[in-house]
């Protein structure tokens, strides 16, 4: 018996019950700090003492599916590639046959 208990249980006795509260939270006190000094212990030695590899997590929350590409447009909507072309460039450039020539169209904006 520890000497806090023998203190509570002598003071309950002599009617003191001021002094048999103070040695009840004493011996309270004392016995949950012993215990959670052995828990500290317990907990420091298991972390540093793992045997075994580390097992990965999986992950929460698959990543999202991606229904269908697209493009922006320049007024901010999305333009998605089943209503675009094909992906094969349109462009059309029309070049004089003689390097040298220059239509009045070309002479106007030089």
């Amino acid at each position: 018996m520890s000497e806090h208990t023998k203190a509570f249980i002598d003071n309950l006795e002599a009617g003191k019950n001021a002094d048999a509260g103070e040695a009840f939270k004493s011996a309270l006190r004392d016995k949950m700090g012993d215990a959670l000094d052995a828990r500290r212990q317990e907990l420091a030695a298991s972390l540093f003492n793992k045997t075994g590899e580390a097992i990965a997590e999986p992950h929460s929350d698959p990543k999202p599916e991606i229904a269908d590409v697209g493009t922006f447009t320049q007024d901010g909507q999305v333009q998605t590639a089943a209503t675009e072309n094909d992906g094969k460039a349109e462009i059309e450039i029309d070049s004089p046959e003689d390097p040298g020539e220059i239509t009045n169209d070309e002479t106007q904006a030089q």
